[in-house]
């Protein structure tokens, strides 16, 4: 299965050296599972042409520092992209801000939410169980880090993965080929560690300290990889 990576922002520049790319993060988190995947890639922050999402199998739009509502050239463009995809059915995923642009391409509500800064390693609830997560346990714990939120779903849009600090954090869609998520599956610990270390000063002692322990939770970033994968088999077929 070919998969598009639509790359929407950048690994900060101190951590590129040891971290790399977040296409690459996404290409590892899929090898991880299955190696029956291929790649294309698009840096849309870097105003590469979007391509006809309907000659595509499959895509997986990623995070970004940047926000649905700020004054890029590239946003319209995606949003455009987003929902000729969907009325085409073409399976996509969407990560943090790729979950945050395909909520507000398709009718819903995001902006930077009151509650500040989400770091480091949530419990979110599972609260819907489509087919390919017909076995998921009641919680899954995984990295995030971000500040703004879908604050309404779009109304195709059932929520399966919720906290209280991100009601929102999962959701899949009435065609069955749409499915995001706020946290990091592809997010190793290291990395997402690196993250917060790195906001510290924007974050505050005190979070970024209770965003470094929270990484003693073990995660299930495998388990959600798995459930991605499955979804991806499933929508494809």
């Amino acid at each position: 299965m070919k998969i598009t990576i639509l790359q929407t922002g950048d690994v900060p520049a101190p951590l590129r050296p040891q971290f790399g790319d977040y296409s690459r993060m996404f290409e590892r988190m899929f090898d991880s599972i299955s190696d029956s995947f291929e790649y294309d890639l698009v840096v849309v922050n870097a105003n590469d042409p979007l391509p006809d999402p309907t000659e595509m199998t499959a895509i997986v739009i990623t995070g970004s520092p940047a926000g649905v509502y700020d004054d890029l050239p590239w946003i319209e463009p995606l949003r455009q992209f987003i929902r000729k995809a969907y009325g085409a059915g073409i399976p996509m995923l969407g990560i943090c801000f790729g979950h945050q642009i395909m909520a507000d391409a398709l009718g819903g509500e995001v902006r930077k939410s009151e509650k500040g800064w989400g770091v480091g390693r949530h419990n979110y609830s599972v609260v819907d169980r489509p087919d390919f997560m017909a076995d998921a346990p009641e919680s899954l714990a995984i990295a995030c880090s971000h500040q703004d939120q879908v604050i309404v779903p779009p109304e195709a849009a059932k929520v399966i993965l919720s906290t209280p600090f991100t009601p929102n954090a999962g959701l899949y869609y009435a065609n069955e080929k749409a499915l995001s998520f706020q946290p990091h599956p592809e997010f190793k610990d290291d990395y997402a560690l690196a993250l917060s270390e790195l906001r510290r000063e924007a974050l505050g002692a005190e979070k970024a300290d209770r965003a470094a322990a929270s990484f003693s939770t073990p995660s299930d970033s495998d388990l959600l990889s798995r459930y991605i994968v499955d979804f991806f088999r499933q929508a494809v077929a």
